[in-house]
Parts: structure tokens; sequence; C-alpha cells
């Protein structure tokens, strides 16, 4: 091979490589925003279909431009977050609370509704408290004992023989985190991080490329030989 096409090769390599680290960053945001606007279009999406409708009656051009598939799922987005702002304003309010606790009331008698929400509510709980004798962002053994996973403690519960602490963590997949593992670990083996939630999470959605230059990999020995 001749040395300008070994030249030429090296070249296409390295301005490949290149290009990908370059565009990797901006297509990995490019998923996230992609699958929350797909997300807040969906759910708005009944809500522009009842203002094209009623809009048709006496504008029907309208009516047809609301309904454009660019211009719907914009509106749809918007409408989605328009209504989680009122219903939070809502909720802050007393006459608010009282008719969201008593429609969280008629959602708990039914049977399987309950569990669904009931589960979804406590981990919303869990996520917003950190909780007691153990950081929030940790490190656990995972998928062995020689490898690390990035996980995220819910709650802190113990071994009905033993006492011993327990902790359930959530290990997110990358580069999506809203799937993933829960894991039962004892409190002594887990490994403390002072990463933030935002830390922790552009560190899983980057695959790692967002790490710190140091990291505590395990718990200091203890006892009276450490």
């Amino acid at each position: 091979m001749q040395p300008e096409t070994q030249v030429r090769i090296r070249h296409t390599r390295r301005y490949l490589l290149l290009g990908l680290l370059t565009a990797a960053p901006l297509w990995v945001t490019w998923l996230v925003f992609d699958f929350i606007f797909s997300q807040l279009s969906r759910l708005g999406a009944p809500g522009v279909a009842a203002i094209a409708r009623g809009l048709r009656r006496n504008w029907p051009e309208m009516a047809d431009f609301v309904l454009l598939p660019v211009f719907q799922s914009v509106l749809a987005a918007v409408f989605t977050l328009l209504v989680f702002y009122v219903l939070g304003w809502f909720a802050s309010h007393v006459i608010g609370q009282r008719i969201i606790g008593w429609l969280e009331r008629l959602v708990q008698s039914i049977p399987l509704v309950a569990a669904i929400y009931g589960g979804t509510k406590r981990l919303l709980a869990a996520v917003k408290e950190k909780p007691a004798g153990v950081q929030r962002v940790v490190l656990i053994n995972f998928p062995s004992s020689e490898m690390k996973a990035v996980g995220f403690v819910t709650r802190v519960i113990q071994d009905e023989h033993s006492g011993e602490d327990l902790a359930a963590v959530y290990v997110p997949t990358s580069p999506n985190p809203t799937s993933g593992y829960i894991e039962i670990v004892p409190v002594s083996q887990v490994v403390s991080t002072d990463w933030t939630m935002d830390e922790a999470m552009s560190f899983v959605m980057t695959g790692g490329a967002t790490s710190p230059d140091r990291i505590r990999f395990r718990n200091p020995p203890s006892g009276p030989g450490a």
C-alpha cells in the first residue's frame, strides 16, 4: 500500500472518530429531548383534537391548520405543559388539595389501579426525600463484586432476622435512565458518593463521559487492623 494511501486512511479514521465524538453529546441530548417532547405531544394530542373540533364549526381553515402534524405536536406539548402548570397551581391551594385528596381516595379504592398509583407516588416521594443514614447517589457491586454501578438509594429497610440495614437501590441503564434494575444491598456494602442527582444523571446519560477525574471505588477498611 502506498504511503499516501496509508496517510489518507489514517486521516479518514481520525476525522470519523473526531466527528463521532463531537456528535455524540448532541445526539444523546436530542434523544432525550425527542423522548420528552414525544411524551408531552402524546399526552396533549386529545386536547388539541378537541380544540380543532371546536374551531371547525366557525373557522374550518384554522382547524385544519391546528391539525397540521408539526403544529399539532408543538401545540400538544405546550398544552400538556400548561395543564401541568394549572394542576400545580391548583394543588397549592386548599380547595385543590381537598379535591385531589378525594380523587386519590377514589383511585385507591380500585385494587389494581391503587397498586400502580400508590407505588408510583411512593417512588416519587422517595426520590424527593433523602434517605436517612446513607447518601442518595451511591456505587454498588453490580453485576459482579469486581464491578460498580451508579445507583440511587430510594429507601433503607431492615433484615427481619439480623436487623441489618439494607438499601433499596435503583440502578438506571445508559443512556436511557427511565429503565433499570432494583437491587437490595446491605448498607455496609454501599459506597457513598458526593455526586448530586444532576451529576449522576449526566454520568448515566453520557455513558460515563462526564465522570469526575477521581472517585472512591471502595469503602475504607474498618476495624482494629484498618
